[in-house]
């Protein structure tokens, strides 16, 4: 039997800063269709422009969107902006972008390499989004270096965190987007 297609959520929302970065709150709408508070990967169209992304949760059973310059840029975005969008959740999840130093270490690691090729790009997420979760330097490292230990150990995902607290220290307090 075949699976099911993806249900896709339209709406509009309002471009949002938090300090100098923007981003997209979803409406409670849009948040209450995707199928996880966590984070769902999505295939998105923002105003016409389609790219592959991660839907962020925002600790209060919500969502949001990152815009990075390239998203800004293209589509002219500022705070206040209305964007027009279309989310459709799919099973194939980008590779997150690993931070220098947990590549590093991974590097270092050359007995993990065949270990990380073989979690899912979902579980990679999970643990770039553990080891990012800090404000301090130095439980950062001891994230790095306890992900690198769990891993050698058999872990296919970090464990004891909320997957639906918003994780980015910059743009949350106490796991909850600062909106």
């Amino acid at each position: 039997m075949a699976a099911a297609p993806p249900v896709s959520v339209t709406g509009r929302a309002e471009v949002r800063a938090i300090d100098e970065r923007l981003l997209l709150p979803l409406p409670a709408e849009a948040s209450g269709a995707l199928p996880s508070r966590g984070q769902v990967a999505a295939d998105a169209v923002l105003d016409g422009h389609a790219l592959s992304t991660v839907i962020e949760p925002d600790g209060r059973q919500g969502h949001w969107l990152r815009i990075d310059d390239e998203l800004r840029q293209a589509l002219d975005l500022r705070d206040g902006a209305a964007v027009e969008f279309t989310l459709t959740p799919t099973r194939t999840w980008p590779e997150p972008a690993i931070p220098e130093d947990f590549a590093a270490a991974l590097a270092e690691a050359d007995d993990l390499e065949e270990t990380w090729a073989s979690i899912t790009p979902m579980a990679r997420w999970e643990w770039v989004r553990w080891i990012g979760a800090t404000r301090s330097e130095d439980t950062r490292a001891r994230r790095v270096a306890v992900s690198v230990d769990r891993l050698r150990h058999g872990a296919r995902r970090p464990c004891c965190f909320n997957l639906a607290s918003c994780t980015d220290p910059d743009l949350s307090r106490s796991g909850k987007l600062r909106i």
